[in-house]
């Protein structure tokens, strides 16, 4: 089984699209929103796929800027090309998966995620274009993503890590 996870962004987006039993990438990317939701139209990234999700916003009584609404709006796109029916998934959620704190930043994360899959790895396991690594070809939102497809495949299986 194959799962896809989406961390949306107003203009780019990161995504992940993994093995859910041995939780390795096969295909990760951060692209133009545009771009993305063709491949999901399309079926580039949603065909053959059973599981999918997409991080959700959640308000925190705080004020926020025309860019998390714009974000929302690519999220309903999202959800609507890929025909999956992708879960909305709080950031929250994520992070209590991984970290076990709700106060978790993205450098926890990425650091759980490294510790779990490429321990003593150097570069943090991205390896290099000779010699690629679990997480080579990662940056920016597509860590995010990935943190995504891992919880999402540990809750099918019904791991905590």
């Amino acid at each position: 089984m194959r799962v896809l996870a989406i961390d949306p962004g107003n203009v780019e987006s990161g995504y992940a699209l993994i093995d859910a039993e041995t939780r390795r990438p096969i295909e990760v990317g951060k692209i133009a929103n545009h771009e993305l939701r063709g491949a999901l139209l399309d079926g580039q990234l949603s065909d053959g796929i059973e599981v999918g999700a997409i991080e959700m916003v959640a308000s925190y009584g705080m004020a926020v800027g025309k860019e998390v609404f714009e974000t929302c709006v690519w999220i309903g796109r999202f959800i609507e090309a890929s025909g999956l029916g992708l879960a909305p998934i709080y950031r929250r959620d994520v992070k209590l998966h991984h970290c076990g704190s709700a106060k978790a930043k993205d450098a926890n994360i990425v650091q759980a995620l490294v510790d779990r899959f490429a321990s003593g790895e150097p570069n943090r396991g991205k390896g290099t274009k000779a010699e690629p690594g679990f997480f080579y070809g990662f940056r920016a939102d597509i860590w995010q993503a990935m943190a995504l497809a891992v919880m999402v495949a540990d809750r099918i299986e019904g791991v905590h890590p």
